[in-house]
């Protein structure tokens, strides 16, 4: 495999580079201490294009490839990791899962104002008592004539309260198990549709979370989006390529953990001389670059084979439980050169440890991905589609 960057690709990384260093990096560090979601950068990026990078040009969007995509979304996390799961959001889910299951009344619809950042998409489906079981999701939606009555609550939803299209899934089927559930498309706006933030989070602050409160709303059937009962393999299949971005986050916020401890390394002094002449430091230096170069491979593996069109449910696995895994090695080691300074809030060092974390629970825990990817080994698929034609 090649994975030297083409011309575009490297104006890509560049032009995501800059946005970075202009917008997103004078501010990271407010943006977490005050829980702010970064509107204003948000609308750059917009500007920018990269908020329709995965939609195709015919719905407003750019249609890149998913290897510049995730290349995109890595320069992005350098500067803030909520920052970029908010672009990854927008980008993989919701425009996802329409141009996967929708009907195209509804993708000339929905998709050009998400294309141009003109409104965003809130993902709306895991629930208080049901993470990565989604099988077991209790929101319920009833069919009155040509609507359909939800009622229920969602939790941690990612746009859940900036969010101005909610995608939310609901039992259509008291028996189906995981073969109950419907996809809806809500509008923000709707009677019966509430919406909560949810505030002290640990890390990814800069990223809209909420809570999602359904109390008979009534959408129109035009509204539901793929078959009845259809929702759980569509879900299945966005999430594998949303899984593949959010380990582009991974390997961003790791590449930027080494980037600072190599730079304090050089300044930092101790027995006399820059602690980056001390062994100690330089072999958590070479393990942290060595993690990250593997990390990396993966994820551009994984996007690659996405963009084949062929099956890459493993390798979506693979790379989002390395990059999880690495991005917590790196922000764990960033913050020990640091030493006590790594502890302090004014190195950006201990932002990068807690928001690390975050990524062994998101998009599918580190736990699931073993799950995943011994089955695949194991042969136990079971009744996985295959993967939809590469948008």
């Amino acid at each position: 495999m090649n994975f030297s960057l083409s011309d575009d690709q490297l104006l890509v990384k560049e032009t995501a580079r800059e946005l970075v260093e202009r917008e997103v990096r004078p501010h990271a560090a407010e943006w977490d201490r005050n829980e702010t979601f970064p509107a204003d950068a948000v609308a750059a990026l917009s500007r920018l294009g990269f908020l329709g990078m995965r939609i195709p040009e015919k719905y407003g969007g750019t249609g890149t490839d998913f290897v510049t995509y995730v290349i995109a979304v890595e320069e992005i996390a350098k500067g803030d990791a909520g920052l970029a799961l908010t672009v990854g959001a927008h980008n993989g889910l919701v425009p996802g899962q329409i141009l996967l299951a929708g009907t195209e009344e509804q993708k000339q619809r929905f998709l050009p104002p998400l294309a141009r950042g003109e409104r965003l998409a809130g993902w709306a489906v895991t629930e208080p008592g049901a993470g990565s079981d989604v099988a077991s999701l209790q929101t319920r939606a009833v069919r009155d004539g040509d609507e359909w009555v939800l009622d229920g609550q969602k939790a941690f939803c990612t746009h859940g309260t900036v969010g101005e299209l909610l995608l939310v899934v609901a039992r259509t089927n008291e028996k189906g198990g995981h073969r109950g559930l419907t996809t809806f498309l809500i509008e923000a706006g709707t009677p019966g549709l509430t919406t909560q933030k949810m505030n002290r989070k640990l890390g990814f602050r800069a990223s809209d979370t909420g809570m999602v409160y359904l109390d008979g709303v009534r959408v129109p059937d035009s509204h539901r989006l793929g078959e009845e009962g259809g929702a759980f393999y569509d879900v299945m299949q966005v999430l594998d390529r949303a899984r593949v971005g959010f380990a582009a986050i991974g390997v961003g916020l790791a590449q930027e953990c080494l980037d600072v401890s190599i730079e304090y390394a050089k300044n930092r002094h101790a027995f006399g001389v820059p602690i980056g002449e001390h062994q100690t430091i330089q072999w958590m230096l070479a393990d942290m670059a060595t993690q990250i170069q593997a990390a990396r491979l993966l994820v551009y593996r994984a996007a690659q084979v996405a963009d084949r069109g062929a099956r890459f449910v493993q390798e979506a696995s693979m790379a989002k439980l390395m990059a999880a895994e690495v991005g917590m090695d790196c922000a764990t080691k960033a913050v020990q050169i640091h030493g006590g300074y790594g502890y302090m809030n004014e190195y950006p060092v201990e932002k990068y440890f807690r928001d690390a974390k975050f990524l062994a629970i998101g998009e599918g825990t580190s736990e699931i991905q073993r799950v995943v990817i011994a089955r695949e080994y194991l042969g136990l698929r079971g009744a996985r589609p295959e993967p939809a034609p590469a948008a």
